[in-house]
C-alpha cells in the first residue's frame, strides 16, 4: 500500500529535526499493513509526543486510509 507508507513518512518527517533520516518500511499480510518507522533517537520523542499522542494521532490517520481500502493498520516506532 504505497500511499499509506507514503502518508505515514510525511507525517513523520514533518516532526523530525532530521527528515532525510526517518524510512518507514511496509509489509502487508492478511489484509493487515504494518508500517515501521525508524527514525534517529531524538526524533523518536517527537514522534511519539507526550504520552503518546502524536503517534496515537498518526495510527488514527493510518487506520482511516486503510479502512478506505479495506484493510488494517499497525503502526510501529523502531
Amino acid at each position: 500500500m504505497p500511499e499509506l507508507k507514503a502518508l505515514v513518512l510525511r507525517l513523520a518527517r514533518g516532526l523530525a529535526d532530521e527528515p532525510d533520516g526517518v524510512l518507514v518500511e511496509a509489509s502487508e499480510r492478511e489484509g493487515l499493513v504494518r508500517l515501521r518507522v525508524a527514525a534517529a533517537d531524538a526524533d523518536k520523542g517527537k514522534i511519539i509526543g507526550k504520552q503518546g499522542r502524536v503517534i496515537k494521532a498518526i495510527r488514527c490517520l493510518a487506520g482511516l486510509a486503510a479502512a478506505k481500502a479495506g484493510k488494517r493498520a499497525m503502526v510501529e516506532v523502531d
